[in-house]
């Protein structure tokens, strides 16, 4: 070959091998997207579109799958639609492909055969009063970033709950079960922290999976003790949960946090990435190159054992509540830390349910559990 045909060649393939490194960093940061960039209030990739094919009084009937078809209590949202559905109806007529829940309410919008649903955990939409009827403050909570946004429902006692919601939802997630909470008498801070409607952005505008965010629940803790809170108990949900975790281990006021309520905690954020990743269909090969990029992205540490998951640093009694099912954040983690720590982990096991939805699966039977956990700390 002469020398500047050969100059040519080797220039193309150099290149092509350029391109391609270039496609796969993209290709790597769209699929870090999917765990960095999940929108509160919007579906995860591991929640599946769902057709509605019929409405009648007081029933749906919806595309036949495995999430139409789990047991209890959801959310049902759309573009500008939003109802709650009860258990599925297996006695009402319905085609093959089909499958009819309870329709309880429609609380947004309404409900047309053809429009594209999801199930979400997030029952209740709107505030405390408009949601349950509960008489609440509309607080701000000075963060880092900026003011964050809180609703507090009053109690008579002196330790306080603070809920923070996780990957997928808002801060109306926890109201399901801030109406028994209220019973307990137990006063109730709902945080929204950076990036939710209302918060601060993120500096990065990403997501941190709980380990930059715990830090706006630090500021919870702290106007929970100015304000009269003698201890608080977190209760957090998927990366509200690790949230939970590191406040509890970091924060100069982690004497006065008295309990942790875990549910569908993402213990490993390498792990949860790629089950985002992976449903969102990237392929295999490309995972680790999801990972790197949101490590290039965010300055996650993907070099020593995550610090949500570290056994040695929980220090107060810790309920997990979790499913086996959970495709979002690995059931066999939290399994594996209660075995680590007999002496402050219980956990309880929901089966059937998805992420994030324990008390969805199961109400009755989560709010016993966290009846009999809360008791002797209040």
């Amino acid at each position: 070959m002469r020398p500047a045909k050969a100059t040519a060649a080797a220039v193309t393939a150099a290149t092509a091998a350029l391109g391609t490194a270039a496609a796969a960093i993209a290709a790597g940061r769209f699929a870090s997207d999917a765990a960095l960039k999940a929108p509160p209030g919007r579906p995860l990739p591991t929640q599946p579109r769902l057709t509605v094919h019929a409405t009648a009084a007081g029933q749906v009937s919806l595309t036949r799958a495995l999430a139409s078809r789990r047991p209890g209590t959801y959310g049902l949202s759309g573009p500008g639609t939003h109802a709650v559905v009860g258990p599925v109806l297996d006695s009402a007529p319905h085609e093959a492909d089909t499958v009819v829940r309870r329709l309880e309410a429609v609380t947004r919008g309404s409900l047309e055969p053809g429009d594209r649903v999801w199930l979400t955990p997030q029952v209740h939409i709107g505030d405390p009063r408009t949601a349950l009827g509960l008489d609440h403050a509309d607080v701000d909570i000075p963060g880092e970033l900026g003011a964050l946004p809180a609703w507090f429902v009053p109690g008579a006692r002196d330790t306080w709950v603070i809920t923070v919601h996780g990957l997928g939802t808002t801060r109306e997630h926890p109201m399901v079960v801030m109406d028994f909470l209220h019973r307990l008498r137990v006063p109730v801070l709902d945080l929204a922290y950076r990036g939710d409607p209302g918060a601060p952005r993120s500096p990065d505008g990403l997501g941190h999976l709980g380990e930059t965010e715990w830090r706006d629940l630090d500021a919870a803790i702290r106007h929970a003790v100015r304000h009269g809170a003698e201890r608080v108990v977190l209760h957090g949900w998927s990366t509200g949960a690790a949230m939970c975790l590191h406040a509890a281990a970091h924060s100069a006021l982690r004497d006065r946090v008295g309990g942790l309520v875990l549910d569908s905690p993402v213990l490993n954020w390498e792990t949860t990435l790629r089950a985002l990743a992976g449903a969102r269909r990237t392929p295999g090969p490309l995972l680790p190159l999801a990972v790197r990029a949101a490590q290039g992205r965010t300055g996650l540490r993907g070099d020593r054992l995550p610090a949500a998951a570290d056994p040695g640093a929980l220090r107060v009694p810790t309920l997990i509540v979790h499913g086996p099912d959970d495709a979002v954040a690995p059931w066999a983690l939290s399994r594996r830390l209660a075995e680590q720590r007999p002496d402050l982990v219980t956990l309880h096991p929901v089966p059937d349910a998805p992420h994030g939805a324990m008390w969805n699966a199961d109400p009755a039977g989560y709010e016993e559990v966290l009846r009999r956990f809360l008791t002797p700390l209040l």
